[in-house]
Order: C-alpha cells, then sequence, then structure tokens
C-alpha cells in the first residue's frame, strides 16, 4: 500500500491505500460482494421454490415474487432516513445484515414437499408425478388405471392411458390442481422473506452510503471509488447464481438457501469485526440527545409481521373480474399494489405541479424532464425484471438447458447470464462512451433511455424468434435465452448508471433526496408491475408443472412478443421526443 493523491482534485490522502483508493473501500468491498451473494442465491431460487416446492400456482408464484422485489427496493427509503437522522451507516448496516442472515437461515426450514392433487369434475385424486425423465409427466390413477394428464390447446384436459389413447377428455373448467402444503412452513417462508425485506432496508442504501463517506468533497476519486464498489455487486451475483441452484439440485432447496445464508453471515463478520479499520466512518450524526438504536431495532423487528402480512394479503388478493375495467382491476388490487400505486400517481403530478409555483421557470422545465424519464423507467424495469420470474419458469419449461451436450445447467442458474456479461461489456461501455464524449457525439441521458427501452424488446422478440426453432419436446436451445440476457444486459448498462446521476443533476437542490425516494420508488412500483406483467404468462400446472410443453410455449412467446413490441414501440417514442427532453434539461448530460 502507498500513498495517493486524489488525482485533479489537489487532496493529498495520507491514509493507507488499495489500488488508489482509501484502503477501507477494500472491507466494503467485499461485504457487499458477500451481501450480494447471498441475495442473488436466493433470487435464483426463489420463484422455482415457491412453484415446485410449495406447488403455488403461476399467479401466486409470480405475484409474490414481484411484491418481495418490489419491497426490497421501497424498503431502503426508511431504512436510510433512519440511519441518516439517528443509526448512522454503519449501525444499520449491521443490523441489516443480521436480519438478512436470519431471514435466509429461516428459508431453509420449508418442510416437506406439498403434495400435489387434482379436482376432476368434483372428484379429488392424488396425483404423480414421474421426475425421472425431461418430460416430467403427471398422471392419475383412476379404476385401477393410471392415466397420464394432458392440457389440451382449447383448455380441455386428457386422460391418457398407457397404450397413448385417450380415456377420458374432461372439459374445460372440470379440472382442478392444487398442493397439499403444511400451513405452518408457508408462514416460516413469509416470515423469511419478510425478515430479509426489512434487513435490506437497513442493509443497501447504507453500505453506498459509507463508500460515499470515504472520500472529500471534490475528490475526483469518488465515481471510480463507485465504479470497483459495484462490480463487487456483480462478482457476488455471478458466483451465486451458479453454486446456490447447483446445491438446491443436488442436496435440496436448503442447501441453496444455506449457502446463500453463510454468505450474508460472511458479509456481516465482515462489518461486524472490522476493528479500527471503519473507524470514524458511519457513525451516528452528532448532537444527538439519546441513543434511540435499541427502539429502532424493536420498531424494525416488529415491522416483520406487516410485511408478512403484506405478502399474505398479496398471495391471496382474487384476480380482477373480467368486464369492470380500470377502476375495478385498482380496487381488486392487493394492499400493496394500492399502496404503491397511489403514492407514485401522486407523485409525478404533484411534483411537477409543485415545481411550477416554488421554482423558476427553468427548474420547473428539469423537474419535469425528470419526472417523465422516471416514469419510462418503470417501463424498462418492469420487463428487464421478468428474469426472475417468467424467464427462470420458461427456461425450466421451454428451454434445452444442455450446453454443447457436455453438461446441463439448472433453469436458476440461466439468471447468472445476466452478471456475466455485465461484468464482461461494462468496460467496453465505459470505452465506447468516453470514445463518443471525446468526439462530442455521446448520446444524452433520454437517448440512452430510449436505447434501453428499444434493447430490452430486441432481447424478447430474439427469443421469440428462438421460439419459431424449437425442437419436437417444445424447448428452444438455450443460446437463445443466452442471446435475451446478453441483449438486455447491454440495455441495462445503457439506463442504471445514467439513472441516479440524472435525478441529481436535474433536481431542484431542496428535494434532491425526495426525487432519489421517487426514483426508488419508480423501481419498487416496476418490481410490482413485473409479478403482474409475469401473471399474464401464468400456466396451468399439475404438481408444479405443466402438462403441455406447445400450450407453455405459445403462451410465453405470445406474451414476450407482446411485451417486446411495446417496449420496442415506447422506447422510439423516446428517442422522437428527446430533442424536446434536451431542450428542457438546460445542458444537463
Amino acid at each position: 500500500m502507498t500513498e495517493s493523491s486524489a488525482a485533479a482534485a489537489d487532496i493529498v490522502d495520507t491514509r493507507p491505500q488499495w489500488f488508489g483508493h482509501p484502503a477501507q473501500l477494500a472491507r466494503l468491498f467485499t461485504t457487499e460482494a458477500m451481501e450480494r451473494f447471498g441475495y442473488y442465491g436466493m433470487r435464483a431460487l426463489l420463484t422455482l421454490y415457491l412453484a415446485e416446492h410449495f406447488l403455488f400456482s403461476d399467479r401466486a408464484t409470480t405475484g409474490l415474487y414481484g411484491g418481495f422485489t418490489a419491497l426490497v427496493y421501497l424498503t431502503p427509503l426508511v431504512g436510510g432516513l433512519l440511519a441518516d437522522r439517528y443509526l448512522g451507516s454503519k449501525k444499520a448496516v449491521k443490523f441489516g445484515a443480521i436480519l438478512m442472515a436470519l431471514g435466509y437461515f429461516t428459508l431453509c426450514f420449508g418442510g416437506e414437499a406439498a403434495k400435489p392433487y387434482a379436482v376432476i369434475e368434483g372428484t379429488r385424486y392424488d396425483v404423480t408425478v414421474d421426475k425421472s425423465s425431461d418430460a416430467k409427466a403427471q398422471s392419475v390413477e383412476i379404476a385401477g388405471q393410471k392415466l397420464t394428464i394432458k392440457g389440451n390447446e382449447d383448455g380441455t384436459v386428457a386422460l391418457v392411458g398407457t397404450d397413448g389413447a385417450v380415456v377420458r377428455t374432461v372439459p374445460k373448467g372440470g379440472f382442478d390442481a392444487g398442493g397439499d402444503r403444511d400451513a405452518m412452513f408457508v408462514i416460516v417462508m413469509l416470515l423469511g422473506l419478510s425478515a430479509v425485506t426489512v434487513g435490506n432496508g437497513f442493509f443497501k442504501p447504507n453500505i453506498s452510503t459509507m463508500v460515499g463517506s470515504l472520500y472529500a468533497s471534490g475528490d475526483r476519486r469518488r465515481d471510480a471509488g463507485f465504479t470497483i464498489f459495484y462490480m463487487g455487486i456483480n462478482l457476488g451475483s455471478l458466483g451465486s447464481q451458479i453454486l446456490c441452484p447447483f446445491l438446491a439440485d443436488a442436496y435440496g432447496w436448503w442447501a441453496g438457501f444455506l449457502l446463500a445464508a453463510l454468505g450474508m453471515t460472511l458479509s456481516w463478520f465482515l462489518i461486524q469485526f472490522s476493528g479500527d479499520r471503519l473507524t470514524g466512518y458511519g457513525d451516528p450524526p452528532a448532537g444527538q440527545d439519546k441513543d434511540r438504536s435499541l427502539l429502532i431495532y424493536a420498531g424494525a423487528i416488529l415491522t416483520v409481521p406487516l410485511v408478512w402480512f403484506l405478502f399474505n394479503n398479496l398471495m391471496n388478493a382474487p384476480p380482477p373480474v373480467a368486464g369492470e375495467g380500470l377502476l375495478g382491476y385498482v380496487l381488486a388490487l392487493p394492499i400493496l399494489g394500492k399502496v404503491l400505486f397511489a403514492t407514485f400517481l401522486v407523485s409525478v403530478i404533484g411534483i411537477p405541479i409543485w415545481s411550477y409555483f416554488a421554482g423558476t421557470r427553468q427548474e420547473a422545465q428539469m423537474m419535469l424532464a425528470a419526472i417523465v424519464l422516471i416514469v419510462f423507467n418503470v417501463v424498462f424495469w418492469t420487463l428487464f425484471e421478468q428474469a426472475g420470474s417468467s424467464l427462470t419458469l420458461f427456461a425450466d419449461r421451454n428451454t434445452d438447458l444442455s450446453v454443447f451436450g457436455w453438461f446441463r445447467i439448472s433453469a436458476g442458474q440461466t439468471q447468472f447470464f445476466n452478471a456475466f456479461f455485465i461484468v464482461a461489456l461494462a468496460p467496453l461501455f465505459s470505452i465506447l462512451w468516453k470514445w463518443l464524449g471525446d468526439r462530442g457525439i455521446e448520446p444524452g441521458i433520454p437517448i440512452k433511455f430510449g436505447l434501453a427501452l428499444v434493447m430490452v424488446g430486441l432481447g424478447f422478440l430474439f427469443l421469440v424468434w428462438g421460439a419459431d426453432f424449437a425442437g419436437p419436446d417444445f424447448k428452444v436451445a438455450i443460446w437463445w435465452l443466452a442471446g435475451l440476457y446478453f441483449i438486455h444486459s447491454a440495455a441495462e448498462l445503457c439506463i442504471s448508471p445514467v439513472g441516479l446521476s440524472m435525478i441529481t443533476k436535474l433536481s431542484i437542490a431542496r428535494i434532491v433526496g425526495m426525487m432519489m425516494g421517487v426514483w426508488f420508488l419508480s423501481i419498487s412500483c416496476a418490481q410490482y408491475v413485473a409479478g403482474v406483467v409475469a401473471q399474464v404468462a401464468s400456466v396451468e400446472t399439475v404438481g408444479g408443472q405443466v402438462t403441455n410443453l406447445k400450450v407453455s410455449l405459445d403462451t410465453y412467446a405470445g406474451v414476450f412478443q407482446t411485451i417486446g413490441l411495446v417496449s420496442a414501440g415506447i422506447g422510439l417514442l423516446l428517442l422522437l421526443v428527446s430533442p424536446l427532453l434536451k431542450r428542457i434539461m438546460h445542458g444537463v448530460k
């Protein structure tokens, strides 16, 4: 380690250095990498765990997944505020790490797998799932005869004998599948997710705040330091999205979640036992008359049952009734959906109006541009975040997961593609933007947003194209799915790095914190809507498996084609209006 000078800022840093940055960055980098190892490892398993272990329907599975990820982005608003006012970043990170680790350990206790059944025209039968082959055929025994269940495209269900002949056709609406699951283990699972959600609220915003505190005002190493820090996110997720699904397949779901829990525990260990390495960083704000830490910790723990209630309400909310219009749809939303949409709607309408009266004409126009881009941001993340829900189910059901015939990966491991491509492409994009910037032709923020929307749509359309080449087993080659993730990763690099920077540049100074909150609220809403979109792609399952792979392939292809075309169209619209947005951004790049 050597002394370093903060280049171009005339700031001499006499602290021990790590690759030209404060040595404390190494500890925070590793802490974040292990936290992301735990989170993304758990996320790679969650959708399949809900669908195959608990035998929840696609609608319940994707709805819960969307609600969980929505709250993961919403709770940091509260956790960041409590750290700023009372706890300090370091205490908040330690407490959040403990809660998240406990949540992951709790997910290890899923109990015995749910037992599938089918109700056929009023009579209930136990279902047997043959998992010895890729087909995973489901069957029932009626009058001593084993009958294979096969869904038909018209909604009827065929019961096929061992000789391949259709013994009985169940009319549409006469077949209902479910699973007998232990209610106690469902409660335990939801409590685990709730603990992760609350803990994430304390950890996620405050580890980044600690990184920022390493650099003095005007130190131009700050952006490079955050770049190194965020690389830890992708490196952590890259490893866990391979290892956690591998352990889950080899030894059981508990093993995958256990590895995620151990990663999170190591993250806590690194921050808890940092010695004097982080002394003076992330401390509580000065001037407090008393320590409120224990009160805040107790309040956070009491919030876990509240989050559990929101998840339970989300899973048990009835579907909207056709023909009741937009108002009927909104009224049918679960509590979380109502709160998210109402808050976001008030924000995107109220803030520009307030800006018009409270700021100058230029400030009002810049705020309007920020709000417009925030709305487009919702569209992007809604579609991008299909990765953990509908795209994972597509990988499980309609993707040939063989890699060159040498070995197979699991459906959960396909999420590794995004992290891999981000790590591979990020340096190239950095070089590209610099090269364009040196020549004065780097695209502005609205154009980058528009390109991201077009590309996320093209990614889905690329996969739909691949569906035309599906084999007789109605499965597409894994490279079509990898291609989608390649295109989506490039799209992410067009929008994700510039979003927060855009907010700080366009917002009126006295409400920049609130605008940051609205930015994260937009991502939270997108996560929720992503779950709703994934529900549209729901396929009827029996014993956690689809009964007709052609039907599922056609369903996914249809939904992916629709959202792909819509996203590309919205992206083109943004590109068309980008000159207008550029004008009201008043030189912000």
